[in-house]
């Protein structure tokens, strides 16, 4: 073990926090985590997770049980401090960093000289430089670098995380991982703690470009499902099967459709483009555009289910899948949830939701008395309209037969 790496706090213990401090703490890394919920703080500290990722829980479980992992309410002192709080966007789609901001002044109070602090919250560019005034007003008495050709007393760097959920184990060892720094060495010392637990290549630039690396690759993403999602409109204007045009059109050796969906959702695609947005507005014209086109498909959807309850006096609902992605828990950003929450609201008749990889509904469903959270076959029997919003696995494998007298909106293309 490199001893100037035998300490590190990681702050914020969600779905990118908890398996990086999980992963540190198996390789005999003593870790604390941080976080501001007690609930969280105290399942922890007993073994036991909050968020659904394989073997994240046996890697939990043997990291407390080791005495290599504990968590706490409040920041402790470490060599290395890894920043991964939310960064979510305001009413007004400008970005949020006050939970960057918390966390800089709640480490500050107990920094040393040599203390690497990394920031892996996606953020928008510039948001490094702005860690470095935060910590420099907690703590006028240390050093922090702000430009390139500084020298600090403390290390700043900036390495966004691009696991996908449900291989966030295995991806956060093997993946690239892009290290910005402020100075060239801020970015050489954070690649000494990644290459503790780090196998993939470490490829090292400035803070700056790292952060609008990330960005760059979310909003990628959200143009190209962009491009599905409208043409899923055109086909349905013109009576076509868009998974069919898809289908055939990929057979051309350089086309690549992704596949159109219910809208975009999680805390990366949804919310990102949003941060170049609004760092360069005249110029992302085009990733303004697909966020658009993304964000108003949940009301397409929903317009369709309008329309198809209208047959009936009082419609029975099936609402298949609330997470924003297939197989996974994570509800955020989900356009799954806002289409099931939009349709509650207008109370036109009882909706059957099934959401395999939830316990219990979340809390904006659960005020409505005529939304229940049930099983597929039961919800599937009992409906009028048939609704799949999200491709779990345990939806595909469903009996077609079963469907034959209900009204179908396939928003995943799963009962062609």
């Amino acid at each position: 073990m490199d001893h100037q790496f035998d300490r590190v706090s990681v702050i914020g213990l969600g779905y990118i926090g908890l398996p990086t401090a999980a992963v540190l703490a198996n390789r005999g890394i003593n870790v604390v985590g941080v976080d501001v919920a007690p609930e969280v703080v105290d399942r922890l500290n007993r073994g036991e997770v909050h968020i659904l990722e394989p073997d994240l829980d046996v890697l939990v479980r043997a990291g407390v049980n080791s005495g290599h992992l504990k968590t706490t309410l409040t920041p402790e002192p470490a060599q290395v401090f890894v920043i991964a709080v939310p960064t979510p966007f305001r009413e007004d789609r400008s970005p949020d960093l006050s939970f960057v901001e918390s966390a800089c002044r709640a480490i500050a109070p107990v920094l040393e000289r040599g203390n690497l602090v990394i920031l892996e919250s996606t953020s928008p560019v510039g948001t490094t430089e702005r860690v470095a005034h935060w910590l420099a007003e907690a703590r006028p008495d240390l050093t922090f670098p702000k430009c390139p050709t500084d020298r600090g007393d403390v290390y700043l760097a900036h390495c966004p995380e691009r696991v996908l959920p449900g291989r966030i184990l295995r991806e956060l060892v093997e993946n690239t991982r892009i290290i910005g720094g402020i100075t060239p060495g801020c970015a050489a010392k954070a690649e000494q703690f990644y290459r503790t637990f780090v196998s993939g290549r470490c490829i090292l630039t400035r803070a700056r470009a790292a952060e609008l690396c990330k960005l760059t690759e979310n909003a990628f993403r959200d143009v190209n499902i962009a491009f599905a999602n409208e043409l899923s409109l055109i086909c349905a204007r013109l009576g076509i099967d868009v998974w069919e045009v898809i289908e055939l059109a990929n057979h051309h050796p350089r086309v690549n459709i992704l596949q159109p969906g219910p809208g975009v959702g999680g805390h990366c695609i949804a919310v990102d483009p949003w941060f170049i947005v609004h760092s360069a507005p005249e110029e992302a014209r085009l990733i303004r555009t697909a966020r658009e086109v993304n964000d108003a498909k949940p009301e397409w959807i929903l317009r369709r289910m309008l329309d198809a309850s209208e047959r009936f006096k009082e419609p029975r609902i099936a609402c298949l899948g609330l997470s924003y992605k297939a197989n996974i828990d994570d509800l955020r950003e989900s356009p799954a949830l806002h289409i099931v929450e939009a349709f509650a609201r207008r109370r036109l008749g009882e909706v059957f939701v099934v959401e395999p990889h939830i316990p219990a509904l979340p809390p904006a469903l659960k005020e409505h008395a005529h939304v229940g959270l049930t099983d597929l076959s039961t919800a599937v029997e009992r409906a009028d309209i048939v609704v799949g919003l999200v491709d779990h696995e345990a939806f595909k494998t469903l009996d077609r037969s079963a469907l034959m007298s209900k009204v179908l909106i396939d928003a995943r293309g799963m009962w062609r």
